[in-house]
Parts: structure tokens; C-alpha cells; sequence
């Protein structure tokens, strides 16, 4: 008789959007039944969304769900976060208390991305750096969105076993003048500035600012009306792609040198000779700019260990669906199949 396959859900919690899906694992093989797109801020809480997703269309006549994972961003403690950049809490007891799912875990977000890149075949990523051919060990993520994620996967010789990371909040080391300067300028403005207060999507809009305020730029007035009325992010980086504001390429410019000199400090950190890998809408918009000389010299350039960085293969992943199957293969490994 065949066994019938198991049913999972698995869900990639973000500041702007939240992203469910229903899993069959038949085997080894594992495929989305149906996902559902969410905007984060519009529900009170992971539970409603949850329920509007499941709704009537899981119904008594389909297998019950086996188990669950959610990947959310921030620190996970005794099944428990309270994402950053989210006004609310995820707590994986009462999600299984009130969708009787026998096994609820709570996973970092980056730790799913991660875990999900396994999952990925060559056309899901795209080629920053080849680095060598032959490269097999640690790898590390780092995913500028809405803040900036970081994780890492430690190599034990035979597989990969997933770490989480809050190193988007280390200090911000600046590297010039200019970078020293905008520092400066930020400290006045957050107290601790961090990573994530430059190489993500808020970042983008902090150093516009910063190069407006300081004078080091000049803003034009429709630019500017259009970054207070929308995506200042997304606004930024369009212009700077069409070329018609010097001060928005002069900001994407120094947001790619920052994103790729930390990308380099978390590969030293975790010793991602297996490869580094860019998850996050951002790098996947920016694919040609980090192609460029601005984000690989940045990356590399680590002294006396920037033969050691040339060496390591950079990755963009292009299957926005990774972290969720990330949490849908933890969710796996929860339970006894």
C-alpha cells in the first residue's frame, strides 16, 4: 500500500512580506502544494495570517499537517521571537495549540535561508565571483531587505549543519573618509549604528540623507518628492539606474562598497571557503552592480587575506522560494519520518 505523503507548512516571515506554503513530502521528494503571499504589517499577528491562508481551503478530506516551520527575522529563544522590524511576536506553542499542528518550530530567518540552499539547482543562483572550482566547506549567507540577515553553514565533512547569526547589528566599521564622515552623521541620528543601518533597505535611504545633509550631494527637488511620498529604497535605486540623479548613483554606489566589504568580514568570520551566497529582493535587482568592481574590490579587499576572499565563490540566490524550503526541511528533520 502506498504511504500516504506528509503534509507540512512552512512560512518565510519578513518586515514587508510574509510567505506561506503547504509541502508534500512523498519520499525525498518534496513540492509546494500552494504558497500565498502576505503584507506583514497588514495582520495583527503570524496567527492570523496563518488562518487566513489555511482558511477553508485545507479542509477535514486533506491529510493534517505533519509539522511546521517559520523562518523569522531576529533571535529565536525556547520557540519563541519577537522578529525585528515587526511589530509582533511569533510563539510556536500557541501555533500549535490553535492549528493542531503536533510539531511547530521557530526558526531564524537566515538560518532557513540557509538551510535552504540545498535545495537550489545552478540555475536558482547566479555567479558573482567563480572563486575555486573546486571550493568545499563552510558557507555563509548575507541578505540585505528590509534590514540585513546573516547565517552560516558549517561544514562537518560529510554534510552542512545551519548557525544562526545576528552579525547585521555588529558595529559598522567604517573604511575611508567618507564612510568615517557618514558614521559620524548616523551616530548623531541612532546612537549604535550598525550594518544593517547601510547595507539594507533602510540603509539606502540613510545615506541619501547623509550625502544631502552633509552637502556631499546635490538632491533634486521631483527626486526628492518622490522618495518622501513612496519606496525611498526602490525610488533611489531607479533613478540610479536611469541615470539622472548623480546623488542616487552616488548612494547605491557606496551601498554596494559597504554590502560587499561586510559580505567579505562575514566570510572571514565563518571561513566560507564552500561559497557566500546573497539572498534578499535587493541583490537580485542589483545583480549587474555587484557584478561590477565596486562590490568585488570590497569583498576582497582584506590585506593580507585577500587571496583567501579571491578564492571563495560569491552567489546571488535568484529562488526567492529558498528560505521556505529551508523551514519546509527543518520542519522535516523535526518529526520521525
Amino acid at each position: 500500500m502506498t504511504k500516504k505523503p506528509l503534509r507540512l507548512l512552512a512560512g518565510d516571515i519578513g518586515g514587508t512580506k510574509t510567505h506561506l506554503a503547504i509541502f508534500s513530502l512523498q519520499g525525498e521528494s518534496l513540492t509546494i502544494e500552494r504558497h500565498q503571499r502576505y503584507p506583514t504589517a497588514g495582520h495583527a499577528s503570524l496567527n492570523a495570517i496563518i488562518r487566513k491562508f489555511l482558511g477553508r481551503k485545507d479542509s477535514a478530506n486533506q491529510e493534517p499537517l505533519a509539522a511546521a516551520c517559520f523562518g523569522v527575522p531576529g533571535p529565536v529563544k525556547n520557540g519563541r521571537a519577537k522578529p525585528t522590524n515587526i511589530s509582533w511576536g511569533v510563539d510556536g506553542d500557541e501555533l500549535s495549540d490553535e492549528f493542531s499542528i503536533p510539531t511547530v518550530t521557530i526558526l531564524n530567518d537566515l538560518a532557513a535561508n540557509a538551510l535552504g540552499i540545498v535545495e537550489l539547482k545552478p540555475n536558482d543562483l547566479a555567479v558573482i565571483q567563480e572563486g575555486d572550482p573546486e571550493a568545499r566547506g563552510n558557507r555563509c549567507v548575507v541578505s540585505p531587505g528590509t534590514g540585513l540577515g546573516e547565517a552560516g553553514l558549517f561544514w562537518n565533512g560529510r554534510h552542512h549543519r545551519v548557525w544562526a547569526s545576528e552579525g547585521g547589528h555588529a558595529d559598522f566599521a567604517p573604511r575611508n573618509e567618507l564612510e568615517i564622515a557618514m558614521l559620524e552623521y548616523l551616530i548623531k541620528r541612532y546612537g549604535h549604528v550598525s550594518y544593517e543601518r547601510i547595507a539594507s533597505g533602510m540603509g539606502i535611504e540613510n545615506i541619501y540623507q547623509f550625502l544631502g545633509d552633509t552637502r556631499r550631494g546635490h538632491e533634486i527637488a521631483s527626486i526628492a518628492a518622490e522618495i518622501k511620498a513612496g519606496d525611498a529604497g526602490a525610488v533611489i535605486s531607479e533613478h540610479s539606474e536611469a541615470g539622472d540623479c548623480p546623488m542616487c548613483r552616488q548612494t547605491i554606489e557606496i551601498f554596494i562598497s559597504v554590502l560587499g566589504a561586510e559580505a567579505g568580514n562575514m566570510a572571514l568570520k565563518s571561513m566560507a571557503l564552500g561559497g557566500v551566497y546573497l539572498g534578499g529582493g535587493i541583490p537580485v535587482k542589483m545583480l549587474p552592480l555587484l557584478r561590477g568592481v565596486g562590490f568585488i574590490n570590497a569583498f576582497n579587499d582584506k590585506g593580507r587575506h585577500t587571496s583567501l576572499l579571491e578564492s571563495m565563490p560569491i552567489k546571488v540566490i535568484l529562488n526567492d522560494d529558498a528560505a521556505l524550503l529551508g523551514a519546509a526541511r527543518h520542519a522535516i528533520d523535526s518529526i520521525d519520518v
